[in-house]
């Protein structure tokens, strides 16, 4: 009995794969999801292991964060270009087994630079990765339920926020913060060799090139759909980033509570990563409009809420169904990257982290300039209004070329 499913052609359509097929596929996209997740995210709470261990301040240990972030923003259109004509499957395998070895060789780094140096590594696969197993999810999906196999996919990530970090924390802290790293290897090591049992042979499109990817850049729609995430979505990093002093200063809460309010925030990404495409599939743009509307008023509700422990706590849980928005651009991008959408997928990711920088360097330039750390929950605000402006041009561009 043969441990890999039977090859799709390209003129496979998605009603040609059982459900249940389709389903164990994209769960164990999803787990290459969490892993990086955890990779991602759990360097954070180390900062103080890993600045007494390498000998540096802890701001200088978070350059290692930084390190990772550049990588991925660089990895992801460089690596979706050069790989574009890639077998999907094999091109998956690749790239969780790279990302896999740069968690392995970050957890023997000797010292500062040669960390940063492999996290920049590490970091250069995540973007692709997520494009590609978006586009793969939404070609095995049944009519009309693209939206949701994208986010069965990227819930790894946010199931990440409760459970990943926690463990490879946990497991920081007992055994010193390389086995974190080690940790997040072999959950990378495991989803590749889950992908090849679970998921079929899939091409990649016919004519696929380089050339042909970077045609992405010139539509304008594609553009604009990234601006969105990368502008709207910064909000989410304006107040997340801060949500630790914020609680402290003004609410009052003790530190031994702010890991309840970390984790309301990763059941918010549980929660909307669920819900946000499932209205995607019924109502895409309206969906899109939606999102950073409802994110305007709970980041400036923050403002108000961010005195209060449970409140205010409740506040960030709703901030983190914002997450939302990742899966529901990226099927946008689906619509607008015409056949170029390898490099439209896998920018999306670097335009969230673009977002990251955004909100929270901006979160923290209205801190610094004395306006207090509710602040954060207006720069959040207007970070989503600047992204439904966005929107309106998009959808006012896209309504000029239908017409013409």
């Amino acid at each position: 009995m043969s441990s890999s499913p039977p090859s799709l052609s390209p003129s496979t359509t998605s009603t040609d794969i059982p459900t249940g097929s389709a389903l164990r596929a994209n769960l164990a996209m999803g787990v290459g999801s969490f892993a990086i997740g955890t990779g991602e995210f759990v360097i954070m709470g180390l900062l103080p292991e890993v600045a007494r261990d390498l000998n540096v301040t802890i701001p200088q240990a978070g350059h290692v964060i930084s390190a990772y972030a550049l990588g991925v923003v660089i990895g992801a259109p460089l690596l979706a270009v050069l790989a574009a004509s890639w077998p999907r499957r094999r091109l998956l395998i690749a790239l969780m087994v790279a990302f896999g070895l740069g968690n392995f060789a970050s957890a023997i780094a000797p010292g500062y630079l040669s960390l940063n140096l492999l996290r920049f590594l590490a970091g250069l696969p995540h973007g692709t990765y997520f494009g590609v197993a978006a586009l793969v999810a939404a070609s095995m999906a049944p009519p009309g339920r693209r939206g949701q196999a994208v986010g069965q996919v990227m819930l790894g990530l946010t199931i990440a926020t409760l459970i990943g970090v926690p463990i490879a924390a946990w497991l920081g802290q007992v055994l010193g913060w390389r086995a974190a790293f080690v940790f997040v290897g072999a959950l990378a090591i495991l989803c590749a060799v889950l992908i090849l049992r679970a998921l079929p042979e899939i091409p990649a499109e016919a004519g696929a090139s380089p050339l042909r990817e970077l045609g992405a850049l010139k539509r304008p729609q594609v553009w604009l759909t990234l601006a969105i995430g990368a502008i709207g979505f910064g909000g989410l990093f304006s107040v997340f980033s801060y949500v630790k002093p914020t609680m402290m200063e003004l609410a009052g809460m003790p530190l031994g509570q702010i890991p309840i309010v970390l984790a309301l925030f990763g059941v918010g990404m549980v929660i909307g990563n669920l819900i946000g495409p499932r209205f995607a599939d019924r109502a895409l743009m309206p969906t899109v409009a939606g999102l950073l509307v409802w994110g305007a008023l709970i980041l400036a509700a923050y403002s108000f809420t961010a005195y209060h422990p449970w409140l205010g706590s409740l506040n960030v849980l709703l901030v983190g169904t914002l997450v939302a928005l990742g899966p529901v651009l990226q099927v946008r991008l689906m619509d607008v990257a015409g056949d170029a959408q390898t490099l439209a997928a896998a920018l999306n990711h670097s335009a969230f982290n673009a977002a990251n920088a955004l909100g929270a360097w901006l979160g923290g330039v209205a801190v610094t300039a004395g306006l207090g750390w509710s602040s954060t929950g207006w720069v959040g605000a207007l970070l989503a209004l600047a992204g439904l402006a966005v929107f309106a041009v998009s959808v006012r561009s896209a309504g000029r070329d239908t017409a013409r």
